[in-house]
């Protein structure tokens, strides 16, 4: 018995282009564009198919883009059928429209409203977040926390020997040289534009709790497993509350990953602009089967 997980990925897998054939060939496709384009009130298609890398990189483009490409591609696909669903950070959004925990035009308002929060909370503080390759992730937490005066916390559990880290500037460069002293094989800093998943973000926690608990959210038709609690969940007061705790919480991506093995998921599907997560499932579950929609 095969037991398909469908998984949406996260910003940074956005780019030039996405969208634009699907919106070319497909009517049901172009209507979900179109409307998403009222909704929002830009035309974020523009952008999405003709803007630069650097028009896409903008939170609140981003994260709005790589929502419609993903669950755009969800919705119009023939074969979709899914056992269970999670995404990655902004993915658990797309995951929750393509199980029908939240309406299409529900999941954009709040993905929109979710970026323009985090952008905000970028401007508040200046901050980032850094690739550390290489290092066992109880290393990583110990050098984090005997950073004092600055706040640097480990963020993304990528896959194993990939943990992101998020923080002030400061924080992240102090980590950055502690963790290569360490023998991290890199420290690389990201071109994000703040520490996502720290308590840098609780600004945009609160905003974004305020229109969470204002949105209905419907009985799943399969279990999504949150990258908070990482196991799979159906239950909608619970699904609230871990969407809320997820702005300033780690994504716990392995051990999600991890739990859906566990429960007898036997095929990975990506769904959404990029590989980046079929990458990040074999090097979890070398197993795994992996592939795109």
């Amino acid at each position: 018995m095969t037991k398909r997980a469908y998984i949406f990925p996260g910003q940074g897998a956005q780019f030039s282009g996405m969208g634009k054939e699907l919106y070319e060939t497909n009517p049901e496709a172009k209507k979900l564009f179109d409307k998403a384009n009222e909704i929002l009130g830009f035309s974020i298609t523009d952008i999405m198919f003709h803007g630069s890398d650097e028009d896409l990189k903008q939170t609140k483009v981003t994260q709005p883009a790589v929502f419609l490409h993903s669950v755009i591609l969800a919705k119009t696909s023939e074969h979709f059928n899914p056992g269970m669903v999670a995404g990655h950070s902004l993915g658990e959004f797309s995951a929750l429209v393509a199980n029908g925990t939240l309406a299409f035009e529900d999941g954009l308002k709040l993905v929109y409203q979710r970026a323009l929060a985090m952008q905000e909370a970028c401007e508040i503080n200046p901050s980032g977040m850094a690739a550390i390759l290489g290092l066992a992730d109880e290393k990583v937490e110990e050098i984090c926390a005997s950073i004092n005066d600055e706040i640097v916390v480990a963020a993304n559990y990528n896959c194993p020997g990939q943990l992101v880290i998020s923080g002030s500037n400061k924080g992240i460069e102090i980590a950055c040289e502690k963790m290569k002293e360490a023998g991290a094989k890199r420290a690389l800093p990201l071109p994000v534009g703040g520490a996502f998943h720290s308590p840098l973000m609780e600004p945009a926690r609160e905003k974004l709790q305020a229109a969470i608990e204002n949105t209905t959210f419907n009985q799943p038709t399969c279990p999504v497993y949150q990258n908070v609690s990482t196991t799979g969940i159906s239950d909608v007061a619970e699904i609230k509350k871990n969407l809320i705790a997820q702005l300033t919480a780690p994504v716990k991506w392995t051990q999600s990953v991890q739990h859906m093995v566990q429960d007898g998921a036997t095929e990975f599907i990506e769904c959404g602009p990029g590989k980046v997560l079929q990458g990040l499932v074999k090097k979890i579950h070398k197993e795994a089967e992996v592939s795109s929609i």
